[in-house]
């Protein structure tokens, strides 16, 4: 709170003493007072730095009032124009040090403004290299903790693979303590290392005076063998290795032994050092034990070539049985075929012959009952040809064709033209698959199958019968005769009919086996006897599935070509 008239003396005489810190003095520094009132006054200043040790620079700023100069009162008119001329001098003097002064200072601050600009400059370039600086530690931060973490990863795998091989060492020393054989370790001089508890206990020594004693020392030297030196030096110096080498010794405590010897070179890189694994097989009791059996073997081997003979004598009686069985069936094949035909021939003759020749002197019961004899004897007529067929399936020799599934449907519809007719029956058929079959005895199969599929209709619906064929590999088939590595033509006949109780699957396919009365529905019984009878014949295999009043199907898999 300075007055104006000294305040730029004052500033500058500051900034004088700040920039060289040396004392600063200003004199003649008018205050303007009321000239009426009060005669001029003139000042000096004075601004010394303080040598005190303080915080901050201090100054010592001294105002002196100076006497004013002494004017005798004759002339005031001269007074007002020397005081006026001081006044002015004194201005232009200020002036000129104030022009001078501000010079300085301009100077000074365009050299404070250089000096910042180039601070600015370095606080910047500073600045830069600062944000480099923090970039690069950023950066080598990022490295270190990435490194910090592959040493922790590492560290971690490391500890692993010691608890890892500190399991296999604890696991490795537990089964060879406790194996039954006898185990040496030994050096690249022969000298035992280690052994486990079946060696000691095999030949009745003690760890203390084993191990560090060459092999060849041991117990008086009776395993100084001359063949077991020469494969131990064999694979220290050839690197080479044997497998169940037999030996047969002496021990003096042990008595003769003959045992088998493995050996094999162990390298443990970490301590240099090469190793050699020895074991022992004791086989002096399976020896013993194998003569023995040898001998029982060959005691069984004598009783079951006994057996086989006796067998075979059972085999070849069978045979002679069966030679005589066959024999039998052919005569009974001739004699159904002449000798029982014949007389039912004559008997339908006669029948007839009565029937068109007497029928006027007949009476109703008479003709009756000759047409009972006429229907009784083509029963047994049809009859005696099923049999025959039954009978002759796997007699002779036949050959072999491509079936035309179709073709063959088409001719036994053509047989039942007129059941079909009345009927009202449709037959479809779909698919196609290749196997080869005896023509006139498939079609025997397809002929029965739809026989019965007419036969046996639902009274309250039109018969529908559908034959399927499609190609079925083997080991999708659950039958015991059934080849899995071979593919199968799989036939289906299904209808619509009366069907069958499950339960009787397995009968119907038996002779003279029938589920139904003569009276309901007419047969011999030996349909689907001939039907599996034929399809065996193929290699084949038939099933039939059931229900009661909802139909049946009839499965045939024969194999493809």
């Amino acid at each position: 709170m300075t007055r104006p008239e000294f305040t730029f003396e004052l500033r500058n005489a500051i900034y004088e003493v700040i920039k060289t810190n040396n004392p600063v003095f200003k004199s003649g520094i008018q205050l303007n007072v009321d000239e009426k009132k009060e005669p001029l006054q003139i000042m000096s200043l004075e601004v010394r730095p303080l040598t005190i040790e303080w915080g901050e620079p201090l100054y010592l700023i001294v105002f002196t009032m100076q006497e004013r100069e002494q004017f005798s009162g004759q002339n005031s008119t001269a007074k007002n124009s020397l005081q006026k001329d001081n006044r002015v001098k004194k201005q232009i003097e200020e002036l000129h040090k104030a022009s001078a002064e501000m010079i300085a200072v301009i100077e000074s601050q365009d050299r404070a403004y250089e000096d910042l600009q180039a601070a600015n400059e370095e606080i910047i370039s500073a600045s830069e290299e600062f944000q480099t600086l923090n970039e690069e530690l950023e950066t080598s931060k990022e490295e270190i903790e990435a490194t910090n973490e592959e040493l922790l990863t590492t560290n971690q795998e490391l500890q692993m693979r010691n608890e890892q091989l500190a399991e296999s060492y604890n696991f490795s020393e537990a089964v060879a303590e406790t194996m039954h054989e006898p185990m040496l370790i030994l050096d690249k001089h022969l000298r035992i290392k280690s052994a486990n508890k079946a060696f000691y206990k095999k030949f009745h020594l003690m760890q203390v005076g084993t191990e560090g004693i060459p092999l060849y020392e041991l117990s008086n030297h009776q395993w100084d063998i001359p063949n077991l030196r020469q494969l131990l030096d064999n694979i220290i110096q050839k690197n080479t290795h044997f497998y169940e080498h037999e030996i047969t010794y002496t021990f003096p405590e042990t008595g003769k032994k003959t045992m088998l010897l493995n050996a094999r070179p162990i390298t443990q890189k970490t301590q240099n050092e090469q190793l050699i694994l020895l074991t022992f097989t004791d086989t002096t009791l399976i020896i013993k034990n194998r003569k023995s059996d040898n001998k029982e073997l060959e005691n069984i081997i004598n009783e079951r070539t006994k057996a086989l003979e006796e067998s075979y004598k059972t085999v070849n009686e069978k045979n002679l049985f069966l030679e005589k069985a066959n024999k039998d069936l052919e005569t009974f094949t001739f004699v159904s075929s002449h000798d029982l035909q014949e007389p039912l021939r004559k008997i339908r003759t006669f029948t007839s012959s009565l029937l068109d020749n007497e029928k006027k002197n007949l009476s109703v019961t008479g003709k009756e009952e000759l047409d009972k004899i006429q229907k009784t004897v083509t029963r047994m007529q049809t009859l005696i040809d099923d049999l025959l067929i039954y009978a002759g399936i796997k007699e002779g020799k036949h050959d072999y064709e491509k079936i035309h599934l179709s073709r063959i449907v088409k001719e036994v519809a053509d047989d039942f033209k007129d059941s079909i007719k009345d009927k009202k029956a449709v037959i479809t058929i779909d698919g196609i698959c290749n196997t080869k079959v005896i023509v006139f005895q498939f079609r025997q199969v397809i002929h029965n199958l739809i026989g019965n599929a007419l036969k046996f209709t639902h009274p309250k619906r039109f018969p529908r019968i559908n034959i399927k064929c499609e190609v079925t590999p083997g080991r999708l088939l659950k039958f015991g005769d059934v080849l899995p590595e071979v593919n199968y033509c799989h036939i289906s006949v299904s209808d619509n009919g009366i069907g069958f109780d499950p339960k009787y699957k397995d009968r119907i396919f038996e002779v003279f086996q029938r589920l139904h009365g003569q009276q309901l529905y007419k047969g011999t019984g030996m349909g689907l006897a001939i039907c599996k009878r034929i399809i065996e014949n193929h290699k084949g295999v038939i099933t039939a599935t059931g229900q009661l009043n909802k139909g049946v199907t009839f499965d045939i898999y024969l194999p493809t070509v």
